[in-house]
């Protein structure tokens, strides 16, 4: 088959490859669609040491079912699927409970690390076991249904906060992430909800999408800004959605004495925090990683339009075009959200 092959920082290859052998329990599903992510862009760069090469990336995809497995029972060949990017064991403690992202052998779709290499979705193939498949509606696209990862990771993070009245809401991000959590975090109850960027467009896309507030922080003190449209001391609940120290921080300080944080960037593996600002100020913060038990949940959510996905793609591009999508990410000099590559 033809992917696109990783093979070292900032270097790709549309290349032969051997199909991917299903399993007893995989599902063998045809790509017809698959999103490049901002961790994927990242780990193209080799710094962050969870994209080894050499790996066919891509964890956002959808597609039809070309085979299944001879144990396999909940598919059928030529249904359009889509599939969570966490491949966890189903077994273990952490899975029996639900809480499939901290499973003890999980693996990620696309993902290379010294612990695991699971080859992903930037193929005409991947194989997949049949407990992470959802099928998809009619009425959706495949280019929706390659957003449908990243919406269940926005729908974990609001989950991860305790919304038991109407709260006050900041998401520092305004990527993809960004964008869906502002979406997520307002059907949970979140209003008014301030999206906060450097990037004016995308901060236009994140008004489109139902921010109450935007804000610029190379424009204004954003922290000073978001105490003087609350009238308090912050927000009642923030979202981290970039992972730099600068961001997480001003994200900390501009949550509410008493509020909640959670982290979902993770750009950079060590970040400074005011610890005594933590405790003394009695913030719950919590950390959110991708999704467990959502996914089923993201479908619903873009099928009823209550999450809005559109605006997000901002380009369509075959896969044999995958390294000028990824050089185009990379240069970030265009209103990019997202790239979805077609095998």
């Amino acid at each position: 088959m033809k992917a696109l092959l990783y093979k070292g920082p900032r270097a790709f290859h549309f290349t032969d490859v051997p199909d991917p052998e299903p399993g007893p329990r995989d599902v063998l599903v045809r790509v017809k669609a698959c999103g490049i992510c901002g961790s994927d862009v990242h780990g193209a760069t080799g710094e962050t040491g969870r994209r080894l090469p050499p790996l066919i990336m891509g964890h956002e995809a959808a597609g039809i079912v070309e085979d299944v497995g001879a144990e396999v029972s909940s598919c059928q060949v030529g249904e359009r699927v889509c599939f969570d990017s966490t491949v966890y064991c189903n077994e273990c403690a952490a899975c029996r409970q639900g809480l499939y992202n901290r499973c003890d052998k999980r693996q990620v779709l696309g993902v290379s690390t010294p612990d695991f290499k699971r080859q992903g979705a930037m193929a005409e193939y991947v194989a997949v076991p049949e407990w992470i498949v959802e099928p998809l509606p009619e009425s959706m696209t495949f280019m929706q249904a390659a957003l449908l990862e990243p919406v269940s990771i926005a729908a974990h993070a609001a989950n991860r906060a305790a919304f038991d009245r109407e709260e006050t809401v900041a998401v520092m991000g305004a990527g993809t992430i960004g964008l869906l959590v502002l979406q997520t975090a307002r059907l949970k109850g979140g209003t008014p909800v301030i999206s906060i960027d450097i990037d004016d467009w995308r901060l236009q896309v994140a008004t489109e999408l139902g921010a109450d507030l935007t804000l610029n922080p190379v424009q204004c003190d954003v922290v000073e800004e978001v105490r003087a449209e609350m009238k308090a001391d912050g927000v009642d609940v923030s979202f981290e959605v970039v992972g730099l120290e600068e961001t997480f921080q001003n994200t900390m300080a501009m949550t509410r004495t008493g509020g909640q944080l959670v982290a979902i960037g993770n750009v950079r593996k060590l970040v400074e925090i005011n610890l005594q600002k933590l405790v003394s100020r009695e913030l719950t913060f919590r950390g959110s990683y991708a999704s467990a038990g959502e996914f089923g949940l993201s479908v619903e959510l873009v099928a009823s339009g209550q999450v809005n996905v559109e605006p997000l793609i901002s380009d369509v591009m075959p896969l044999s075009e995958g390294a000028r999508a990824f050089e185009r990410l990379h240069k970030a000099d265009e209103n990019l959200i997202k790239i979805v590559l077609e095998p």
